[in-house]
């Protein structure tokens, strides 16, 4: 599964969702592949979140790099980098993470992501930095199935 997060009213912080929206108007994946605009929903994510093997989640990290840096984090770093409350959907989406290890069903789970330079405009576009970094953050999901050895291909336009 492939899981965008965010608000897409408040600049920057809509950025997991507009990778989304990309990656479905762009590619195809094979059929046990999901491609989810999970918004804020945060806790009532956890459903749709257990029935995944495998969780790639796309969204703003702050991270205290400059704005426009990528980042892959797995494993321990995940509850370490969200405990820094970096939004309250990061928050939500820890607790559902963790709810699922008490449905004893927790996907293996990766967080990409960019550092924001604005999530607190209200605005539907992200700043032009952090646009430019839809595409590079493409190719980290497109190597994360390459890893896994899951197939996807480009449409053609």
């Amino acid at each position: 599964m492939i899981l965008g997060v965010g608000s897409i009213l408040m600049t920057d912080e809509g950025f997991g969702v507009r990778v989304i929206e990309a990656l479905g108007r762009d590619y195809t994946f094979a059929e046990n592949v999901s491609v989810v605009d999970g918004g804020v929903l945060g806790i009532h994510l956890m459903g749709v979140m257990s029935q995944a093997d495998y969780l790639i989640v796309i969204d703003v990290i702050r991270n205290g790099g400059s704005a426009g840096d990528l980042y892959r984090l797995a494993g321990d770093a995940i509850p370490d980098r969200i405990r820094a409350k970096n939004s309250l959907h990061q928050i939500d989406f820890l607790e559902a993470l963790t709810l699922c290890q008490a449905l004893d069903k927790v996907p293996e789970t990766v967080i990409l992501g960019v550092e924001p330079l604005d999530i607190d405009t209200l605005s539907v576009e992200l700043t032009p930095l952090i646009k430019d970094r839809i595409d590079p953050v493409i190719e980290m999901v497109l190597k994360e199935f390459d890893r896994l050895e899951s197939p996807y291909t480009r449409r053609s336009n």
